[in-house]
């Protein structure tokens, strides 16, 4: 098993020497590409499985849903638990695969129905780009204003609780949650994209790059989600 050694790292990144933060910032970015294409390729492969395809549907159903965001919440936090590992290199790597799997996982229904049932087979294509530019987009005011972020965690906590509350209501009580609440979830993703941008240099060691990856993957799902959801409805409305 790959050990790292941190005896003559810096505690974060912000005290590190600048040409370390560069490096920091390169392979953080890199391993967020090389997770972006991996679950891509995953994906791929999970929706060529009947049986696999099937099960995701079938989730989506009732109160199925709550099992499957259960699970979800405890993938997740097992791999920010092995991502975060200070000892282990592989660990932080089985961390950042675990939640790529389950991403995949969970984005099944989303992808069959934007694949089968929109009539425009390029939206995932579209929700992918539109994504694209707005997390580059989040990412340039980050690091051309130097603004720190931070502030934001209090109100994305909240937010998170209030989004996961509607969603359990919904599912309990049989309510739609809409385009509204789409639209609202994405400007919590953008500030979860804002946050966790300016958190790299506060938040994290030098030699933590898969886990500030990991943190920068998971806002970038979420906003490819509730972007896919918006595109999907209004196609479904043409």
């Amino acid at each position: 098993m790959e050990s790292i050694h941190t005896s003559q790292m810096p505690r974060t990144v912000s005290q590190a020497a600048s040409t370390e933060r560069a490096i920091f910032i390169k392979k953080t970015y890199m391993h967020l590409a090389g997770a972006l294409l991996a679950f891509v390729g995953v994906e791929y492969l999970f929706l060529q499985i009947p049986a696999l395809t099937a099960l995701g549907l079938k989730m989506t159903q009732g109160f199925n849903w709550l099992i499957v965001l259960g699970v979800f919440m405890f993938a997740t936090s097992m791999a920010e638990k092995w991502a975060h590992n200070s000892t282990s290199r592989n660990k932080q790597y089985a961390g950042l695969g675990l939640y790529i799997i389950a991403q995949a996982f969970i984005f099944i229904p989303l992808m069959y129905v934007a694949q089968n049932f929109t009539g425009d087979g390029n939206i995932i294509a579209q929700a992918g780009l539109l994504t694209g530019f707005l997390f580059t987009g989040l990412t340039a005011v980050v690091f051309f204003t130097g603004k720190d972020f931070s502030f934001l965690r209090t109100g994305l906590m909240i937010g998170s609780m209030v989004a996961l509350g509607l969603i359990v209501a919904s599912v309990i009580f049989g309510f739609s949650l809409g385009l509204v609440f789409s639209f609202a979830m994405i400007v919590l993703a953008s500030g979860s994209i804002l946050y966790q941008t300016s958190n790299l240099m506060n938040s994290y060691r030098t030699d933590q790059y898969v886990a500030a990856s990991l943190g920068l993957f998971a806002s970038f799902m979420l906003l490819l989600w509730y972007v896919m959801r918006i595109l999907i409805s209004l196609q479904s409305n043409d």
